[in-house]
Order: structure tokens, then sequence, then C-alpha cells
């Protein structure tokens, strides 16, 4: 079996400052879209309810990006040499997935929304999705764990118990 590659705290700090600015990217094109194409043809219509979903979009662009800064931050020497780049972004299983999908949903939903407001709604599969995982990986494993079994029991304490009860009767 051949071993795996391995990041260096370098890299690791390079691919996270590139995979922010990527989002941060994706954030900013579809918020300026959005609003763009709300100034221009649904001003009119743009009353308290689309401003409250349209700060709540900022709201959580700026928590999941914030949420990921956090993450991926570096910690350096007093000489200013490199410590530790911060936790790698890209690995598959992660918290930092769930950031990066949090603001690819709200993409998806805001630039939906220009087509209709009841895509909205869609905002509510991420509660429903952790709860999903929630049930899945704790709840429901705990709930629905078999009792546990009692191990081999010695002959000696088993005739002992069996004496005890037939004295108590």
């Amino acid at each position: 079996m051949a071993k795996s590659a391995t990041k260096g705290q370098k890299q690791i700090l390079e691919d996270n400052k590139s995979t922010i600015n990527y989002y941060i990217a994706i954030s900013s094109s579809v918020l300026a879209i959005y609003l763009l194409v709300t100034w221009f043809f649904f001003f009119e219509q743009f009353t308290f309810r689309y401003m409250f979903f349209t700060f709540s979009s900022i709201i959580i662009y700026i928590s999941a990006i914030g949420f990921m800064k956090f993450m991926a931050q570096p910690s350096y020497s007093e000489t200013g040499s490199l410590i530790d780049g911060g936790l790698d972004l890209n690995l598959e299983s992660g918290m930092a997935e769930y950031a990066k999908d949090i603001i690819i949903l709200t993409a998806i939903v805001q630039l939906l929304s220009l087509i209709s407001n009841y895509f909205y709604l869609l905002w509510l599969s991420a509660p429903g999705y952790g709860f999903y995982l929630l049930w899945v990986n704790l709840l429901g494993p705990w709930i629905f764990a078999p009792a546990p079994e009692e191990g081999p029991v010695n002959e000696k304490k088993q005739k002992k118990m069996e004496r005890r009860m037939r004295r108590q009767q």
C-alpha cells in the first residue's frame, strides 16, 4: 500500500486563503447580481420582507465565511515563522464542508428567489439536514442501542446465586 501524500503547513495556508477568497467571490457576486436585478426590475416591490431576506443572506454569508476564517487561522512564532497553517478547509469531512455548503445553498436560494419568493423555503433544508445528521449519528444509535448483554457468568457464581434464590423462597 502506498502512503497518502500529506500537505505542508505552507500549502495548507495557501489553500485556505484561496478557498476563502473563492467563497467570498461567490457570495459577493451573487449578492451583487441579486441587488442589481432587484434594483432595476423589482424596486417597487422591495418591501420589508425582501429586505429581511436580503439581510438574512448577508448575515449567513458573513457568519459562514467568518467561521471558515476562524478555523483557518494560522499561528506564527515570535520570529515570524509559520508554526501552524490552521485547519485544512479542503478536507472531505469536516465542519468547513458544512460552512461551504451553507454558502452555496444561500447563493442558490438568493438567485432562485429572483424567480419566485417561495424558493426562500429551501433555506429550511439546512436545519432539516442538520437534524437528520444529529438523528443518524447521535440520537438514533443512542435510543435504539441494544441492551448491554451480561458477560459470561462464572459457574461458581451462578450456583451461588441459585442457592441464594432458593433460600429466599
